[in-house]
């Protein structure tokens, strides 16, 4: 089962930064380079400057973790960041609007130390993607130089009772250490909660509830491996405490309770596509679905913000030149079709459309990969608008229904892994609320 600790985090200094929000910054791998540029402006000591350092015009091309190892000890060193005096679990909640409606929600969580375990067979951290080479390399290369890690991995914990819910409740009835509304108008506050004193009960009552189960990533595959990756080299040279903080990993934990976190939908925008205004005609002759035809307004209201539940029906919308419909799978008829792997795995909506791109467009595994044949928005109206106005060669919008939270973690139990883009959790947590220190 997986360990959390509390731990003692370095925060930004309310003393010398005042304006918390002047510093924070979304995760690293949503941030495009004029974002980036746009954060650091707003202050030097915005957290990109050690999360996504850039290259300085250096001929080496690791000077920029370099440079920021040395900004990060310059701030620990003059104040900017201090390090927390008791070790605690810190409780963290978004107030924010769903995307494309009027309707707000909250959602909570906890950051913590999570003890890495390798993948497999009786792990407690079970991944439900793939990753890449390049970006573990860029995080390790940062974890290495800086001793420490800047942004959680998010996981998700089984919480039927809401019993974790509840104690997290309790913890936001008081004062909040960190209270910021960031430029999407979503307001992230947190609050600190040491394992001691009158909060102990509290902080082993989120431990015990999280740590029932295995959990699953949610978000930061590239960051947990890139840990582990750390964690087996320094255990090669370490002759310090028995449990050392690089054997852990800074997670936020999410519950999937009766109100599991969010997650939209990724549309699938098709290029290339030959006598593309003849697809609605083809997906009924494969046999493969139930077609029935549907205008563009029906389909934002299937497939658009305001839908109904999250998918595993297996519908997909269509939306060409010539008009639209709704394609329900026959399952029975994919079934040759699917990869292999899981019924968890099979039956995603998103694995069916996968083998749907590639009867009815030629478009396989290797054509949706960024640059490739497919292009991806979470926002239906606009993949409906590419096709319209053609948009980057865009012939056909095919449009998803989010893959609901229980799926996932399905998927990750059986050892399979999603395909790309199946997933897209939102809000995303802040970086610069809590840093993690990999030396005490």
């Amino acid at each position: 089962m997986p360990e959390i600790r509390a731990f003692r985090a370095l925060r930004y200094s309310p003393e010398e930064v005042p304006d918390l929000g002047r510093v924070i910054a979304p995760p690293y791998d949503v941030i495009s380079p004029a974002r980036r540029a746009e954060l650091a402006a707003r202050d030097p000591r915005n957290v990109v400057a050690i999360d996504l350092p850039v290259d300085g015009g250096s001929p080496d091309p690791d000077e920029k973790y370099r440079q920021a190892a040395r900004t990060f000890a310059a701030w620990r060193s003059d104040g900017t960041l201090r390090a927390d005096r008791r070790p605690s679990l810190y409780v963290y909640e978004q107030d924010f609007a769903i995307p494309g409606t009027s309707r707000r929600r909250a959602q909570r969580g906890f950051y913590g130390r999570l003890r890495l375990e390798a993948f497999g067979p009786g792990s407690g951290v079970l991944p439900h993607e793939r990753t890449l080479v390049g970006p573990k390399e860029d995080r390790y290369k940062l974890m290495r130089a800086t001793g420490a890690n800047f942004s959680a991995v998010m996981v998700l914990y089984d919480d039927p009772t809401a019993a974790a819910a509840r104690l997290l409740g309790d913890a936001v009835e008081g004062t909040p250490v960190a209270d910021v509304v960031d430029d999407d108008g979503v307001r992230h506050r947190m609050w600190a909660v040491p394992d001691d004193g009158p909060t102990a009960s509290l902080v082993a009552g989120l431990r015990e509830a999280a740590g029932r189960e295995p959990v699953t990533i949610a978000d930061g595959h590239h960051r947990y491996e890139t840990a582990l990756r750390y964690r087996d080299e320094r255990r090669m040279t370490h002759t310090g405490e028995a449990d050392p903080a690089f054997e852990h990993v800074l997670a936020l934990f999410v519950g999937t309770g009766p109100e599991p976190p969010l997650v939209l939908a990724t549309h699938r925008v098709a290029r290339g596509v030959g006598a593309a205004d003849e697809l609605v005609a083809a997906a009924a002759a494969t046999g493969l679905f139930d077609v029935a035809p549907a205008g563009r307004e029906a389909l934002l209201a299937a497939f658009g913000p305001d839908a109904g539940p999250p998918g595993g029906r297996g519908r997909i919308g269509l939306w060409t030149r010539a008009g639209g419909a709704v394609l329900t799978a026959r399952r029975a008829a994919f079934e040759p079709f699917l990869p292999p792997g899981g019924a968890a795995l099979r039956r995603l909506d998103v694995t069916i459309l996968a083998a749907a791109l590639e009867r009815l467009c030629a478009i396989d595994r290797a054509g949706t990969t960024a640059g490739g044949r497919v292009a991806y928005t979470k926002d239906a109206r606009e993949a409906i608008a590419w096709v319209d106005g053609r948009s980057a060669d865009a012939d056909a919008a095919f449009l998803l229904e989010a893959t609901p939270v229980a799926e996932i973690i399905a998927v990750a139990r059986d050892g399979d892994v999603m395909p790309q883009k199946s997933t897209y959790f939102y809000p995303k947590p802040v970086t610069g609320f809590v840093l993690n220190p990999l030396e005490g």
